[in-house]
């Protein structure tokens, strides 16, 4: 196994495909249901609108895109998940093309990130943090473009607002990248004054807060619903003193354990850790401020309000991980013995489908076992009985009401938790257990 100097692109163009192949293929085989996020966010997308109780709107947009095109057909968002996650790896790639000016190091960068668990095992549902996954990627490269840059491009600070208002859309913890990155400018811009103030920056801020808009007169007219709930996901309210120590130290020891893999590939390729700290080298400062104070900040943040950090909101946190320690390392690896790291790639790389399938085929008692389609058809069996016009809504939690308005064929849009008001004005409706369907 060797990397060959004419095809190292194919390799990476080949892997990305295998990864999308493979992730779409076996949760479309071995999953009955498709997973909870996915349901819910399918739910919000039959009756989209500028946000939801849990969420902002830009995930149930993506996948009502794909119903509209596909239908209910478990495997497209399988599918889309994987699209997502293999447009991040290209911009990685891309990116690191830049940085390491080694196409070679540049592929193993972004294998290295195949071994992180938010990049493969939990990828085929599609959620707020695979669909922040692309956007962040997009923001770091373009915000490189205009670091890197003695002219700043309009292109390049359009793409940046563009890509992190999808991003903040996607999920609100996407601010903790955009505060990096503000940050970064701040320390060249004011601190070492090395770079100088451009007022085409603020055509990021311009074209950021301008697609916002409908967002936030959305989160105005629905008491900030969304911030409220993801407050409260973090624990704060039964916040006490010991969990500002606690929870902190829980998610750092979470984070080295989701790592593990990762340093046993880097641990492959390199044997001898030896690396020198140049505080003059703006990549290297790139590097740090993109990777790790996104970290520190939610770190922070969890010590002074005492918040639980949940293990998954850290999905797009690692994407720049393999380009950091590729670039801090580049001078001790050596390519013509990389036939272990090689071998221990393929072994994780086939490792983590093979525990999926096996976890998704052996346990039965899981989200995406539930026989939804089933009971949507049982449902319509019922409804015909008495209605013999199609069904427009559906109304009870996201997870029953939501496979009935994705397996139904006439898409009833889901209203949300019962609606009293919906069923008093509806003029045909029945109730089954704790759902119910009808027609305005």
């Amino acid at each position: 196994m060797t990397f060959n100097k004419i095809n190292t692109k194919n390799i990476f163009y080949t892997f990305i495909i295998l990864h999308l192949i493979l992730w779409t293929l076996i949760p479309s085989l071995t999953n009955n249901n498709l997973p909870l996020d996915t349901i819910e966010a399918l739910a919000w997308g039959s009756n989209l609108d500028w946000g939801f109780n849990k969420h902002p709107p830009a995930s149930a947009f993506f996948l009502e895109i794909f119903y509209q095109i596909f239908g209910p057909q478990d495997w497209a968002y399988y599918l889309l998940s994987q699209i997502f996650v293999t447009i991040s790896f290209y911009y990685v790639f891309k990116f690191a093309s830049e940085i390491l000016r080694n196409v070679k190091l540049s592929l193993i960068s972004v294998l290295l990130i195949e071994s992180i668990y938010f990049y493969n095992f939990t990828t085929p549902e599609f959620n707020v943090n695979i669909c922040q996954l692309p956007f962040w990627s997009l923001v770091i490269y373009h915000s490189w473009k205009i670091y890197e840059k003695k002219e700043i491009k309009f292109l390049d600070c359009f793409m940046v607002g563009l890509f992190a208002a999808i991003g903040f859309l996607s999920k609100y913890l996407f601010i903790y990248l955009l505060v990096s990155i503000s940050l970064l400018f701040i320390y060249l811009i004011f601190i070492k004054k090395i770079n100088k103030f451009n007022f085409k920056y603020l055509i990021t801020l311009e074209v950021f807060f301008v697609l916002l808009i409908p967002h936030l007169i959305w989160l105005f007219n629905n008491d900030f619903i969304t911030i409220f709930y993801g407050l409260k996901r973090t624990g704060l309210e039964e916040s006490e003193i010991l969990d500002h120590l606690n929870y902190p130290i829980t998610f750092l020891f979470k984070q080295f354990g989701i790592l593990i893999p990762f340093f046993f590939l880097i641990w492959l390729l390199i044997k001898k850790i030896k690396f020198k700290i140049d505080n003059k080298d703006k990549k290297l400062i790139f590097l740090i401020f993109i990777n790790f104070l996104p970290i520190f900040l939610i770190l922070i943040t969890s010590i002074i309000t005492g918040s639980k950090i949940r293990t998954m909101w850290m999905t797009p946190f690692y994407l720049f991980f393999g380009v950091f320690f590729i670039y801090l390392f580049q001078h001790q690896i050596n390519l013509k013995k990389i036939n272990s790291f090689l071998y221990g790639f393929m072994f994780l790389f086939l490792l983590s489908p093979i525990l999926y399938s096996y976890i998704s085929i052996t346990q039965i008692d899981k989200r995406t076992d539930y026989p939804g389609k089933e009971i949507a058809a049982k449902v319509q069996y019922t409804w015909d009985l008495d209605f013999d016009k199609e069904i427009e809504f559906v109304t009870g939690d996201e997870w029953k009401a939501g496979n009935l308005s994705y397996h139904i064929k006439s898409r009833p849009k889901w209203e949300g938790q019962t609606n009293k008001e919906i069923l008093n004005n509806s003029s045909q409706f029945i109730c089954i257990d704790e759902v119910c369907i009808g027609r305005y």
